[in-house]
């Protein structure tokens, strides 16, 4: 039994993410249309997410959590200080309060909120958009396991999740919430490679992108370490070899390392 059954969710600010998590909850049957409401900051954007998901949704915050067991934040962080404030009458230690804010810890949502409630911090990533998503959960001074486990229901329905201590969660933004623009910039560089070497444009992208998901599926299903596939590949005297040693020459290796590190430092100086 879905531990979502008989629960009330509300998303206030009904973006792409919060979209993409309902739509992977109907469609794995989680949850039904009446047990969700949503918010958002305008009438076209209120038309657009009730035409597209077939729920209730409107521009009052207070009006969509009204009643509700879940609520899922997901608005830009400069409009956090007025949502929380909207909430503040309107919670309990009863309520869920899950947040996928950037930057925004679970000890401020609390301390905002003026409650001992639960509240977990989510660092999705987009391609929750296409059911691939990455999303890392942390857990705040009253959440528990089953809290935890309600909000890895949620969340994978649209991908995979991982759960962390709260001090990585900077580090996570500058890996997996970061991580998509790498690997765009990475299959973008391997499609004009290929149209260097006369292949056209459309087929040299679908090798591209196809090959970096056929990798990566090959990573999570294996579960063998990188080095150990790549090595598989890499045959003596053979074509692999000289490609990585190119990539080796022109440090794609540290290039990468360092791109993480700096996102994450990124990310703890934004924390408000």
């Amino acid at each position: 039994m879905s531990s979502l059954e008989g629960k009330r969710l509300a998303v206030l600010g009904v973006g792409k993410i919060g979209e993409a998590i309902l739509r992977g909850l109907f469609t794995a049957g989680k949850v039904k249309k009446d047990q969700v409401s949503g918010s958002v900051a305008s009438e076209s954007s209120r038309d657009r997410a009730a035409k597209k998901l077939g729920i209730k949704v409107g521009l009052s915050n207070q009006e969509a959590a009204q009643g509700c067991d879940i609520l899922l934040l997901s608005v830009k962080p400069q409009v956090m200080p007025s949502l929380l404030t909207d909430l503040k009458s309107l919670v309990s230690d009863e309520t869920l309060i899950i947040s996928v804010v950037a930057s925004m810890t679970t000890e401020k949502i609390q301390s905002a909120l003026g409650q001992n409630c639960p509240v977990l911090r989510v660092m999705p990533n987009t391609p929750c958009l296409v059911g691939e998503g990455m999303s890392v959960i942390c857990a705040g001074t009253y959440a528990n396991q089953g809290h935890i486990e309600l909000a890895q229901e949620l969340f994978g329905s649209c991908g995979k999740t991982a759960v962390l201590k709260e001090s990585l969660m900077d580090a996570v933004t500058g890996l997996s919430g970061s991580g998509p623009a790498y690997i765009y910039l990475v299959i973008e560089s391997l499609a004009e490679a290929g149209v260097k070497v006369g292949i056209p444009r459309d087929v040299s992208t679908l090798l591209s992108a196809q090959t970096v998901l056929g990798a990566s599926s090959m990573v999570l299903e294996s579960k063998a370490h990188p080095a150990l596939l790549k090595d598989a590949v890499t045959t003596p005297a053979g074509c692999t070899v000289d490609g990585l040693l190119e990539l080796e020459e022109g440090k794609l290796r540290v290039t990468l390392i360092k791109a993480v590190v700096k996102a994450a430092e990124r990310a703890a100086q934004l924390s408000p």
